[in-house]
């Protein structure tokens, strides 16, 4: 049973996602409440009823003890983990003990990860995003709310499925000269393509990549683009499986296995949307869950939930990623990105420039001198007052002047005019804590603003690459990969095999080697489905490993937010290793010292949705700082009879020779 709730203050539901257990655990409970011969509560009206008093409860410490409690559990074994990000509060909710603690705030975490990817600097607005998470228009709520449960669903799939999504790192398909072959292609033919015709309507190709499941081929950036972070990365292949889920179990039967095979049991899920996409592969029953108006008459038997109509497949999705220009920074900064299938598990998608994204750049500056000014009156005392001469106070009137006048915003133009009387008039306040909430104010028009040029229209509304461009790019990259077409496919689910390195490692069972600095992994592919056939054979030895690994992978993160770089132990049969070191660009390990400990509240170890190696660097550079600084980790599993002597020389020899490979240049 497993829940995820939004909510507001005010207890009312921002979003939610509920599997089939508890959806009916909800009905059952709250149809004894309707009226004889009148219909079944709404199914949101009914988990508003069951979360309100724990969101009630959350708000009413908040006020009146400035804290809260971050996570409980009930009598009947259910987990509650709770996270307050402004004014939202998010819920996260296990029954079946699959999920533990950690794994319940990792996917809040992840969920305001998505948020963030979907709606950019209108969630430092939680006003403005309480009106995103829940638009008035009930169609258009459906439709938003199936896209974040469907992706949460999604998630929770490539987490259980996927090393790449345990260790939350890219892994990347281990081909180097087809790998060469193809960026080459992507920067002198395809991106040169697009960025020369007429038909782009004003956009830039920056980046552009061929996915094969969820590995990743080649990847190229145009020189003026800003590098792409592992975590934007993670996030937008998990956006590509959502529109173009891989189905694990007909990839890895061959054709014999796929016309013997009997039907499988039919439960239920809901039926996924039409999109129009030309695919020849099965789409994976994701349970995905959506509001229920009242006056639809569900029966008793039946879930099916209202279907979202389907999209133009040739309209792009507007993400908002991380961006390092030459001379500023934005942390989401608008793009368009196109899914063009080219086959059945094999996407390529691009990552373009829109227009107006200059905008972006100038409201985040703006925010930023805002937030400042707004921490500096927070901290005065008493009646006093910051002097009005200051430089920046008079940088930042001519600038907002310029700015305002080259939007002509007429609500902007309100706001600011309201804020520089109260700062710079004769009969003003001045700068005093009476000017806070002028600076909110001002902050709030200014993600509406963003909200209005990148937001609220969308792609489907603006210039985009015409739809025969986007033919075109397709066709040209299928032309390309039609003789490796099938050779990658079969390379996606064996990408690196155990069996060479057994020769060199006896009693080996399995390895993850992560090079954090660019977010990539090497590993064994482990395939656990019932058709596979792998190293380990199918059936309850494959999955013992499995299970063994995501077990091994867990004790590592716990043990390395508590500030452990290393760990050895025995579990049964096996035993387990894991090593986290730092090296200079040329191969020197630099001298260890002890990361920061976590608290148990802290975001969760990992990149996707917060990037706590990117932190960890950046405490390690302190006392190299002209160095460049390189982060690894590396997880063994061995049989328990080895000596621990081999064992450790083992992993000493293994990071050795996987170091070489890590250096194609990939991303």
């Amino acid at each position: 049973m497993k829940c995820l709730l939004i909510a507001s203050e005010s207890a009312e539901v921002l979003f939610y996602w509920a599997d089939p257990h508890i959806q009916q655990s909800i009905r059952n409970q709250y149809e004894g409440s309707q009226e004889e011969g009148g219909r079944p509560p709404a199914f949101e009206d009914s988990i508003n009823t069951l979360f309100a008093p724990i969101i009630i409860s959350c708000s009413t410490m908040i006020d009146r003890m400035g804290d809260s409690y971050t996570s409980f559990s009930t009598e009947d074994q259910h987990v509650y983990v709770l996270r307050q990000f402004e004014d939202c509060l998010y819920i996260a909710v296990n029954g079946d003990g699959e999920e533990t603690e950690e794994d319940l705030k990792r996917k809040i975490y992840v969920m305001k990860k998505l948020t963030e990817v979907h709606f950019g600097m209108v969630t430092l607005s939680s006003s403005l995003l309480r009106r995103e998470l829940r638009p008035h228009d009930t169609d258009q709520r459906n439709r938003l709310w199936r896209k974040f449960q469907s992706l949460l669903g999604t998630y929770s799939r490539l987490r259980e499925q996927d090393q790449s999504f345990l260790v939350e790192a890219v892994e990347r398909l281990i081909q180097p000269t087809l790998c060469e072959q193809c960026i080459e292609f992507l920067e002198r033919r395809l991106v040169q393509t697009i960025n020369s015709s007429a038909e782009r309507a004003g956009e830039e190709a920056l980046h552009a990549f061929i996915l094969v499941h969820t590995k990743l081929l080649a990847f190229y950036s145009s020189r003026s683009a800003s590098p792409l972070t592992s975590s934007d990365l993670l996030a937008l292949i998990l956006m590509v499986q959502n529109q173009y889920p891989s189905n694990s179990d007909l990839d890895d039967m061959s054709p014999e296995d796929t016309q013997n095979s009997s039907a499988p049991d039919m439960f239920y899920t809901p039926e996924t949307s039409p999109t129009g996409r030309q695919s020849g592969a099965e789409q994976p029953c994701v349970p995905v869950f959506q509001f229920v108006d009242p006056d639809i008459q569900v029966a008793e038997d039946s879930l099916q939930t209202l279907e979202a109509p389907p999209m133009d497949p040739a309209l792009p999705s507007r993400v908002f990623l991380e961006a390092n220009l030459k001379d500023a920074f934005c942390p989401m900064m608008p793009h368009s990105m196109y899914c063009l299938p080219l086959w059945p598990g094999i996407t390529l998608v691009l990552l373009t420039k829109i227009p107006n994204c200059q905008v972006a750049v100038s409201v985040y500056c703006f925010l930023e001198t805002f937030t400042q000014l707004e921490r500096k009156l927070s901290d005065l005392q008493g009646g006093a007052a910051l002097p009005r001469s200051q430089h920046s106070l008079h940088d930042l009137r001519g600038k907002m002047d310029k700015f305002v006048r080259a939007l002509g915003s007429s609500s902007m133009q309100v706001t600011w005019n309201d804020f520089k009387n109260k700062v710079f008039s004769r009969g003003g306040p001045g700068v005093s804590k009476e000017l806070l909430p002028y600076c909110r104010n001002m902050k709030t028009q200014l993600c509406n603003l963003y909200r209005q040029c990148f937001v609220a229209d969308g792609p489907r509304d603006c210039q985009r690459l015409a739809p025969s461009l986007q033919e075109r790019a397709r066709l040209m990259v299928q032309e390309q990969l039609l003789d490796w077409k099938d050779f990658l496919l079969v390379k996606s689910r064996r990408n690196v095999t155990m069996v060479s390195y057994l020769e060199e490692f006896p009693g080996m069972v399995h390895f993850i080697y992560v090079d954090r600095t660019t977010g990539q992994m090497i590993a064994p592919s482990l395939s656990v489905t019932d058709h596979s056939i792998s190293e380990l054979g199918k059936g309850p030895l494959a999955r013992f490993i499995k299970n063994k690994v995501w077990s091994c992978v867990g004790t590592a993160r716990r043990y390395l937010q508590k500030g452990y770089t290393t760990v050895t132990l025995r579990d049964g049969d096996y035993y387990c290793c894991y090593f986290l070191w730092v090296e200079s660009e040329t191969g020197y390990k630099l001298e260890v010292v002890d990361p920061p400990v976590l608290s148990d509240d802290s975001a969760p170890v990992g990149m996707l949705a917060w990037d706590y190696y990117k932190r960890l660097l950046r405490y390690y550079t302190k006392n190299h700082q002209t160095e460049v600084v390189k982060c690894y980790e590396l997880l063994t599993i061995h049989l328990g009879v080895i000596p621990s002597e081999c064992i450790l020389q083992h992993c000493y020899q293994l990071a050795c020779k996987l170091w070489e490979p890590s250096r194609i240049p990939l991303l």
